[in-house]
């Protein structure tokens, strides 16, 4: 398998998309139960959900359209109504290879592009766990949020900046929700290089939160992080491993390195004013 090109049509692209829909889903659900609140919610639309986790968070979005039919326009009015009351922005993530219909709704309901993002993906092979990476313990949790959220702030300049732009403290929250993921980080000299996390589900390995901390940049750290997710993904029994990346990055160039291809572009449409002024925590990726 590893040698075999990944084609993908649009049955797979649904598949990858129901995926990301109920894991956004699990990660706004996991930020009520941290606030004790009845604010945020994961509300279905048409094959694919609308998510607010809280303000200016990475899973406030609409995931999954395009491959269940319409979204009925009396939906519609509600999803943009509840993120309204909230202050917030609709955020939808439609995938390439979704139908185009709904983008042209959209585009007539007022929304405007932003922005993309590339999902790419290689099935499963034969991969070595590295000897610098583990997993990371339940007492190294709040280490590894906040030096992944801290190396996440000092975006890499190779490939187009992203545009959206997370304070700190949300970008641990976002990290802190991401639901049933497991978490590995990468050592270099006895410190801590880098770390990042992956979610399984309906046998996609989700690849996400993965960051490398500035002075270990550029020394295999992304890699060695990649390898051992791989690696993971394989004894789990997942047949896919997938990642978004900003286009262009060093991330993007990494993960082609290790045999994933590009699979299809998400288009990031917006309808409001964002709260956040350049896609997120959950599965983008700072080399």
């Amino acid at each position: 398998m590893d040698g075999e090109r990944l084609f993908c049509d649009t049955a797979l692209a649904a598949r990858i998309e129901h995926a990301e829909a109920r894991f956004v889903a699990a990660c706004s659900a996991a930020a009520r139960v941290r606030l004790g609140d009845d604010l945020g919610f994961a509300r279905p639309l048409a094959g694919g959900v609308a998510t607010f986790a809280e303000a200016g968070s990475p899973f406030d979005k609409v995931a999954g359209l395009g491959f269940a039919g319409l979204p009925d326009p009396a939906e519609l009015d509600e999803v943009e109504a509840a993120f309204a009351e909230l202050g917030a922005p609709v955020q939808v993530e439609l995938s390439q290879l979704a139908d185009a219909a709904v983008g042209a709704l959209l585009t007539t309901r007022g929304y405007r592009l932003e922005s993309y993002e590339n999902v790419l993906g290689r099935r499963i092979g034969d991969s070595d766990f590295p000897a610098d990476v583990r997993a990371c313990r339940d007492d190294e949790l709040e280490t590894w949020l906040s030096a992944v959220a801290e190396a996440s702030l000092v975006a890499d300049e190779q490939g187009l900046p992203s545009h959206e732009d997370f304070p700190r403290e949300l970008l641990v929250n976002a990290l802190r929700d991401m639901a049933g993921v497991r978490r590995y980080l990468a050592e270099r000299d006895g410190e801590f290089a880098g770390g990042a996390s992956f979610r399984i589900t309906d046998g996609i390995a989700q690849f996400s939160g993965a960051a490398t901390l500035p002075a270990h940049r550029r020394r295999g750290v992304q890699t060695a992080l990649l390898r051992a997710r791989l690696a993971a993904a394989a004894e789990a029994g997942c047949d896919l491993a997938v990642v978004t990346t900003q286009p262009g990055s060093k991330s993007h160039q990494n993960v082609q390195r290790q045999g994933f291809d590009l699979l299809y572009a998400r288009a990031i449409l917006v309808k409001g004013t964002s709260a956040t002024s350049s896609s997120g925590a959950d599965s983008r990726q700072a080399s």
